[in-house]
């Protein structure tokens, strides 16, 4: 039964971004207001998140699609020359910016499980001036990567999509090298969901009803082999999430926060 429902979970997630890779659709699934007949544009959107305007501008045309809870990048402190890892790229946003931090010399992997986005994301490569940077269509369970390659792992509010968050981190850690550490932006739950959130398959999509409480992702990295654990939560997010389902209080229910974790040296 529980196989039958991550299943069913994993359909409506992967339906819901390819809908937004063919532009059927924009932002998370929510009603956040970041689309064509909203007041808020997809820059908009970023720059609250954290992401300076110059980041904004310096991405190819058509990454930003309004996604994220947050800025890893303000996090992951990459550096010249190393590998990295975007779990649930999208249209490429934080791989092209990271491209930019490690430089010619450094490579990024974005991951995705929706084919559209992928070839959304090689398009948005394909036009830029990006060479360190590849797409690769995979689920975040189980990454299309080698073990210990990345020097980093990034992601943006994307983790609790997924019905099996165990299998996440401890892929993740298998493709960190010794000492890699990880950088995420995602949603968190500060309470309770009520049932009616949790079975509902639009707020699951939304980034809403698969959130996981702190304690339990603190479980969960401890439980794949990760030290140095830091989740903070962003306050400032709520605003951020009470425009993506006016009218619900699900700001009375979830957070964004930076979640960093390190595997540690042999």
């Amino acid at each position: 039964m529980q196989t039958q429902k991550d299943e069913q979970i994993r359909r409506a997630v992967r339906q819901t971004y390819r809908q937004i890779a063919n532009a059927e659709a924009t932002g998370c699934g929510c009603d956040c207001g970041c689309d064509s007949e909203g007041s808020r544009t997809a820059e908009d959107v970023a720059v609250g998140l954290g992401y300076s305007k110059d980041e904004v501008s310096t991405v190819p045309q058509g990454t930003n699609m309004g996604l994220g809870c947050g800025n890893p990048q303000a996090i992951a402190s990459l550096r010249p020359g190393e590998t990295v890892v975007d779990l649930g790229s999208g249209g490429g946003f934080d791989c092209f910016l990271a491209a930019k931090a490690v430089g010619p010399d450094g490579h990024v992997i974005g991951v995705d499980m929706t084919a559209e986005m992928i070839a959304k994301a090689r398009e948005n490569a394909a036009k830029s001036e990006f060479d360190n940077v590849e797409f690769r269509l995979g689920e975040i369970e189980a990454l299309p990567v080698q073990d210990a390659w990345a020097d980093a792992i990034i992601s943006n509010c994307v983790i609790n999509l997924s019905a099996e968050k165990p299998k996440v981190y401890k892929d993740a850690y298998r493709v960190l090298k010794a000492g890699g550490r990880l950088a995420i932006a995602d949603i968190v739950a500060t309470a309770e969901l009520p049932e009616e959130v949790r079975n509902d398959l639009e707020l699951y999509a939304g980034c809403v009803a698969g959130a996981s409480k702190m304690d339990d992702i603190r479980g969960m990295l401890e439980e794949a082999g990760f030290t140095d654990i830091r989740i903070t939560p962003l306050d400032k997010s709520k605003e951020i999430i009470r425009q993506w389902k006016p009218d619900a209080k699900i700001e009375d229910y979830v957070l964004s926060a930076y979640i960093e974790a390190v595997k540690p040296q042999k």
